[in-house]
């Protein structure tokens, strides 16, 4: 099976790391071959023609075809590996859990705008937009489960699902100095917590999400070069680990490849 199963995936893409997850709490990371894709250079045609012509990623190749949007490809893993379902088996309670995951795509935009966003006066609206998104999870999670950890009574598909973005969500932190503060977001604030503590998600570190989107940060998203720069901070050489944490200093313009760790 291991042959048959190839998830091609960009390196600290949240969307990739939920299937890793998901993988992880069933056992079976090792049945699933992830290969790497650099988004710093022009994309393979072998694996656009896979794609259908599409860049997003990541794509699961099993020997009946591909299968495209992290989500399909969760549901599809957690139903080919019947053991240790991750997703709740109650229809009810699948139910629940498939409002929460809906709320996902919304909760992204809004983080992605805000550590993307350049205009120094728009830092306080997308505060308030980002604030509202944990708000409305918090508002979720108290009507389901209040006194509760997790929106059921364990780490399961949900979980799985927001992990990775909250962990993407240190970039918040460390460029725009955002957490999840008052009385009213405890809830949610719980829920992340334990989501980032949980040893089925720890396939990155803020220091690799905080260096590896830097670009980000800067406005330039998916490999693209910012003025006055040669290589990108998703770049695969220097390694991460090898750069220095680079400038908080969001608002005062970009640092220079040497600066952060990636020239020569």
């Amino acid at each position: 099976m291991s042959d048959q199963l190839v998830v091609h995936h960009i390196p600290a893409c949240p969307f990739s790391q939920r299937l890793e997850i998901l993988l992880e709490l069933k056992g079976k990371r090792d049945a699933v071959r992830f290969s790497i894709v650099d988004i710093t250079t022009p994309r393979d045609p072998d694996l656009l023609k896979l794609s259908r012509g599409s860049t997003a990623l990541p794509i699961m190749q099993t020997r009946k075809g591909v299968i495209k949007e992290s989500l399909a490809i969760l549901r599809f893993l957690d139903e080919l590996f019947p053991e240790a379902p991750v997703a709740r088996s109650d229809p009810y309670e699948r139910a629940v859990e498939s409002m929460l995951i809906a709320m996902e795509g919304e909760f992204t935009a809004a983080g992605y705008r805000f550590v993307m966003n350049q205009d120094r006066d728009r830092r306080d609206a997308c505060r308030e937009v980002m604030t509202a998104q944990y708000r409305r999870l918090n508002d979720f999670l108290d009507w389901q489960n209040p006194a509760g950890t997790f929106l059921f009574d364990r780490f399961g598909l949900a979980e799985a699902v927001f992990t990775p973005l909250f962990m993407r969500f240190w970039f918040l932190d460390y460029y725009e100095d955002f957490d999840i503060v008052g009385p009213d977001l405890q809830r949610v604030r719980r829920w992340r917590d334990a989501c980032l503590e949980h040893p089925a998600g720890q396939q990155v570190s803020k220091e690799e999400i905080v260096k590896l989107y830097y670009d980000y940060a800067m406005g330039a998203g998916n490999g693209a070069l910012l003025p006055g720069r040669e290589v990108s901070s998703f770049a695969f050489a220097p390694h991460w680990q090898d750069r220095p944490w680079p400038p908080r200093r969001k608002y005062a313009g970009t640092a220079s490849d040497a600066e952060l760790g990636l020239a020569g």
